[in-house]
């Protein structure tokens, strides 16, 4: 699962995930990629779940790139703990993703292997994806 080696700050606040994005919204490595469609906060497990899925049926042939990363830490509460006594500790961290991010890029399979292998990825994912190809100049 993906971590972050070192932060700055412990515990952040949730904020909002607002606009379309700005950086990362274009296919910079690979042909094929998988484009989120909404915004949404997508956990290490299920980017590791994604990928597992893509490497499995394209049978660990061609290359994958992971263009997202979980930065934010999660914090949660214990269960049957009363209101106040402060923020919870970090449990989880997330990839905050914003309308037309690049999140994961394939190259050195057909377009037919890398389509089904995007869509089964597109299943592990709570955002609505869309499949691209790379325009040859």
């Amino acid at each position: 699962m993906l971590l972050p080696n070192r932060m700055k700050f412990r515990k952040v606040r949730k904020g909002k995930i607002r606009g379309v994005a700005t950086s990362g919204h274009y296919i910079a490595y690979g042909d094929f990629a998988l484009q989120a469609q909404g915004h949404e906060r997508i956990t290490s497990r299920q980017i590791e779940a994604s990928r597992q899925a893509m490497t499995r049926y394209v049978k660990r042939g061609g290359k994958i790139w992971i263009r997202i990363f979980p930065h934010t830490p999660v914090t949660r509460k214990p269960l049957d703990v009363k209101m106040g006594s402060g923020k919870g500790s970090p449990e989880f961290y997330v990839a905050k993703v914003k309308p037309g991010t690049i999140m994961f890029e394939m190259q050195g399979v057909t377009e037919e292997v890398a389509r089904e292998a995007m869509r089964l990825a597109a299943h592990k994912l709570p955002v609505k994806t869309k499949f691209l190809v790379k325009e040859e100049v």
